[in-house]
């Protein structure tokens, strides 16, 4: 799937790559799932992707850049950089795609392998 904005117009790399790193982009994603992208230190895109979702009931939630987390403002669930659960009441890791750029399109696709940040089979494969 390629990423997509709102109006499901692709979004070039050349695009989100223009913004300062630290950058969390919220773009459409898979099944136009709302997914934010990270541009890292080396103005790269991360080959991670993080869903905006909740892990408790389902809510969106902004990135806080001056506190480094993902904050749900519905129960407090507090999310890392990396969609780690950091505070509940929130109890799993938010869901993540593999991303890729090829000729300038950002590809986003299912992450069904072992999930990095706990070492175990994802809970949504």
């Amino acid at each position: 799937m390629i990423a997509k904005d709102i109006l499901g117009n692709p979004i070039p790399a050349s695009q989100i790559l223009a913004e300062p790193p630290g950058t969390r982009a919220l773009v459409a994603g898979l099944k136009a799932e709302p997914t934010y992208l990270i541009v890292n230190e080396d103005r790269a895109i991360d080959p991670i992707a993080i869903l905006d979702n909740c892990t408790h009931l389902g809510c969106t939630f902004p990135w806080n850049g001056l506190d480094n987390q993902f904050q749900c403002p519905c129960h407090g669930s507090r999310y890392a950089p990396d969609g780690s659960v950091v505070r509940g009441p929130a109890p799993l890791p938010l869901k993540i795609f593999h991303v890729a750029v090829v000729d300038n399109r950002i590809v986003i696709s299912p992450w069904t392998e072992i999930d990095p940040r706990t070492g175990a089979k994802p809970w949504w494969v």
